[in-house]
């Protein structure tokens, strides 16, 4: 098993990958964290969560880092990476969330990203969603925005990388994801420098597929000239998309539920959606359906904040209560509630936006 951080291959076999990798489970008896994500089982695995975990009950000064590469528009499997920022926020913790310009541009292939003018384009937008979402301009950064302090920073990174360490964690030597991994690097341990924040327990929340980015940034964090705490890193599961076998990813628009999708797009890839119903209606009536392997049951996981309601769905869809068509319906009225509301704070946060990112 090889994970691939670009990719958009669902994992599966979490298991497997936990043993291999040496990821520790994420046991929420040892870390109560009152939130759906966490209640959920959504939050599966970390490396070194304890060490935070203790600065966030000892109220001490506690840091996150989390950013997501402006490479497309924003989608519902994103906003985990939103939540979960938010989670820690709340708790206390200072950080950035870093709208990555720069590293959609260097990695991602030239028929989607063909120039950083686009990369920029899309960091509006995604900074617009972060606002609607609740952030103000201290939280979040654009890559290409940043001090000159921080661009040093890559540069030091860059000599404690060699050609068969990064060959050896992700399985090739593309020069553009080169970079992109340096300035991944640098977000994630520079908020530990002097002229940020200081040493101090960071956190960064991503999904298992972006472990190689973890095991490298917390080997290099160890060889830099600097006093400072080894990242820790929390995992969360991927949604899935909306057709078998694939996360929700901005390169496949058919898999995904995106913020700015119109009710009547929203309602279509609903209806299309893969269920756990039955044949028929006589029989899923009879037999009842299966919600753990319907994605219509997993948005309302990831997303619906009411632990009740999802409790209710799964025993109402197990017993034939409740039909696919209704259930569908349901979640229709329940994204597009949401984005009636969001997308309103979206377009009022682009002026905003637009001066983060171009300043």
């Amino acid at each position: 098993m090889t994970f691939d951080p670009w990719g958009a291959t669902k994992i599966t076999d979490y298991e497997h990958a936990f043993k291999k990798f040496g990821l520790e489970k994420f046991d929420k008896a040892k870390f109560p964290i009152d939130h759906y994500l966490f209640r959920r089982n959504l939050i599966i695995a970390h490396r070194d969560f304890g060490k935070y975990y203790d600065r966030i009950k000892s109220k001490k000064t506690f840091l996150q880092l989390t950013g997501i590469a402006s490479s497309g528009n924003l989608h519902f499997g994103h906003k985990v990476d939103i939540d979960l920022f938010r989670v820690f926020k709340d708790l206390g913790a200072k950080g950035y969330f870093c709208v990555c310009d720069l590293d959609a541009y260097t990695s991602r292939p030239d028929k989607k990203i063909p120039d950083l003018k686009t990369a920029k384009e899309y960091a509006v937008k995604n900074t617009a969603h972060l606002i609607a979402f609740g952030f103000t301009s201290k939280d979040i950064y654009v890559q290409s925005r940043k001090s000159s302090r921080y661009y040093e920073f890559v540069f030091e990174i860059s000599k404690k990388i060699t050609s068969n360490m990064f060959e050896a964690v992700y399985g090739h030597k593309d020069l553009g994801k080169v970079s992109a991994v340096l300035l991944q690097l640098a977000d994630i341990i520079h908020v530990q420098l002097p002229e940020f924040f200081g040493k101090n327990p960071s956190l960064t929340g991503i999904g298992l597929d972006q472990d190689p980015h973890a095991k490298i940034t917390r080997d290099v964090a160890k060889r830099l000239p600097y006093d400072i705490e080894t990242p820790s890193f929390i995992y969360f599961l991927h949604q899935s998309g909306l057709k078998e076998g694939s996360k929700m990813s901005s390169s496949e628009p058919a898999t995904a539920i995106f913020l700015d999708d119109s009710p009547d797009v929203v309602k279509k890839k609903i209806n299309r959606t893969f269920t756990g119903g039955k044949d028929s209606v006589e029989e899923q009536r009879e037999k009842g359906g299966n919600p753990d392997i319907c994605k219509v049951y997993e948005f309302f996981r990831f997303h619906h904040p009411d632990d009740s309601y999802l409790v209710n769905l799964g025993k109402e869809c197990r017993s034939g209560k409740i039909l696919c068509g209704e259930c569908k319906g349901n979640c229709v009225k329940f994204i597009n509630d949401f984005l009636e509301g969001h997308q309103k704070k979206y377009k009022k946060a682009l002026p905003e936006a637009k001066k983060i990112v171009y300043g």
